[in-house]
C-alpha cells in the first residue's frame, strides 16, 4: 500500500469514528425539547402519517386527535386552546384557516420514520450521507495537497452535522441536498459538455427540492439563475437558452409540493403561508450584521469566498466557470440574509455548504487532471 492509499484509509477510519460519535450523540436526543419549530415540523409529519399526501392541508381544525394540543401542553404552553396564539400557525384570510407556515418537506422526511424515533433517524441518515460524500472526496484526491484538503473538509463537514445542524430540523435534509448538488455542480463544469443537459436539470431539481425543507433555500438558486442568464445574454444561442429553461423548469418541479401546499393553505401556489412575523421587510441592522460576522457560519462563508477568489486565479476555463457561479450565489445570498432583520445560527449555513462542496469537488477534479490547458485570451468563461 503506497503512502496516499494509507493516508486515505486512515482518514476514512477517522471519518468513521466521527460518524460513530455523532450518531451516539444523536441517539440520546429528545424530540420534545420545547422548541416551537420542532413541534410544528413534527405535526406536519404526523399529518402525513394520518392523512397521507392530504397531510399537505395543515388546517389547525384537523388536529382532531389532539396531537398538537398535547405537544403544547407537554411544554406548558399557556394558550394551547387558542388557535390565534398557537405557534407557527398564522391566520390566512384567503382560505379562512389557521395553517402551518413552514413548507412540507421537513415534515415529509420526518414522516418516513416511526413516531418517537423520527428526529434521531433523520439526523442519523443525514450524517451517514455526509460521511459518504466525505469518503467520495477522499477517493477523488490524487496527490498530498488534495488529500489534505479533502481530509480537513471531511472532518469539518461531519463535525458541523451536530452544530449548527441541530438548531433546526430543516437543516439536516438541506445538508444532504447541498452535498449532492455541490458534487453535481462541480461535474457540470469538469465533465464532458455532452453531460450538461443531464446535470443542469438534476441540479435544478435538487435546488427545488431543498425549497421544500426551508423556504429561504430559494436563494440557493440565485447564483445559478444569474450565471445561466449571463450565459444566454453573452452567447444568444439555443443551447444557453435551453440550459437556463431546463434549470428553471426542473427547479419548479422540485418545489411542486410547496406550491401545492401554498395553494391548499394560502389560496395560491405563490402566496406565502407565513404570517407578518415571517414576512419581514429587508433592512440593514448593524447588530444583525455583527452577529453574523462573529458566527461560525460567516467564517465558513469567508472561507468559501477566499477559495472562490483563489480558483478564479487558476488559468483554466472550468475553474473560472465554477468561481463565477459560486461568487454569484454567495453574493446574492449574502445580500438577502444580511438585510433580513432576524439572525439564526443556521440561516447562511446552506449556502456555505453548497458553495464549499462545489469548490471541493471542482478542485479535486481539476487537480486530478494531468495538465491544465491555457485558455485563449478571448475565450469566454461561460458554458
Amino acid at each position: 500500500m503506497d503512502r496516499i492509499k494509507l493516508v486515505r484509509f486512515l482518514c476514512g477510519v477517522g471519518f468513521l469514528l466521527v460518524l460513530a460519535s455523532n450518531i451516539w450523540t444523536i441517539s440520546r436526543w429528545n424530540e420534545n425539547r420545547g422548541v416551537y419549530d420542532d413541534i410544528c415540523y413534527l405535526r406536519q409529519a404526523h399529518l402525513f402519517k394520518q392523512f397521507g399526501f392530504d397531510g399537505l392541508n395543515t388546517d389547525i381544525k384537523r388536529d382532531d386527535d389532539h396531537y398538537l394540543v398535547d405537544k403544547l401542553k407537554a411544554i406548558g404552553f399557556p394558550d394551547w386552546n387558542d388557535p390565534a396564539r398557537i405557534p407557527c400557525h398564522p391566520w390566512k384570510p384567503e382560505t379562512s384557516k389557521y395553517v402551518m407556515q413552514y413548507p412540507p418537506g421537513t415534515g415529509f422526511m420526518l414522516a418516513l420514520f416511526p413516531e418517537g424515533f423520527q428526529v434521531i433517524a433523520l439526523y442519523a441518515l443525514a450524517n451517514v450521507t455526509i460521511f459518504g460524500f466525505a469518503l467520495l472526496g477522499l477517493s477523488r484526491a490524487r496527490e498530498p495537497a488534495s488529500l489534505t484538503l479533502a481530509a480537513v473538509f471531511g472532518f469539518a463537514a461531519l463535525y458541523l452535522m451536530i452544530n449548527p445542524t441541530k438548531a433546526s430540523y430543516s437543516v439536516a435534509p438541506t445538508m444532504m441536498v447541498c452535498a449532492l448538488a455541490g458534487y453535481l455542480t462541480a461535474k457540470l463544469f469538469t465533465d464532458a459538455p455532452r453531460h450538461r443537459f443531464v446535470l443542469i436539470p438534476l441540479v435544478g431539481l435538487l435546488i427545488g427540492i431543498s425549497i421544500n425543507f426551508r423556504l429561504p433555500n430559494l436563494f440557493l438558486a440565485a447564483g445559478y439563475c444569474l450565471y445561466l442568464a449571463g450565459a444566454f445574454v453573452l452567447a444568444r444561442n439555443k443551447d444557453t437558452f435551453l440550459q437556463g429553461a431546463t434549470f428553471g423548469v426542473s427547479c419548479l418541479i422540485g418545489m411542486l409540493p410547496t406550491l401545492v401546499a401554498n395553494a391548499i393553505n394560502a389560496g395560491s401556489p405563490f402566496a406565502t403561508t407565513y404570517g407578518p412575523d415571517g414576512a419581514l421587510p429587508p433592512g440593514l441592522d448593524a447588530g444583525i450584521i455583527w452577529r453574523y460576522f462573529i458566527d461560525v457560519q460567516f467564517i465558513l462563508l469567508a472561507l468559501a469566498a477566499a477559495w472562490t477568489a483563489w480558483l478564479w486565479q487558476v488559468n483554466q476555463r472550468s475553474a473560472r466557470q465554477v468561481a463565477l457561479l459560486v461568487a454569484a450565489n454567495l453574493a446574492a445570498n449574502l445580500v438577502f440574509f444580511l438585510s433580513y432583520p432576524i439572525f439564526t445560527p443556521y440561516y447562511i449555513f446552506p449556502i456555505d455548504m453548497l458553495s464549499l462542496w462545489t469548490l471541493l469537488f471542482a478542485m479535486l477534479e481539476l487537480r486530478g487532471q494531468a495538465a491544465w490547458p491555457q485558455p485563449a485570451v478571448n475565450e469566454t468563461v461561460w458554458i
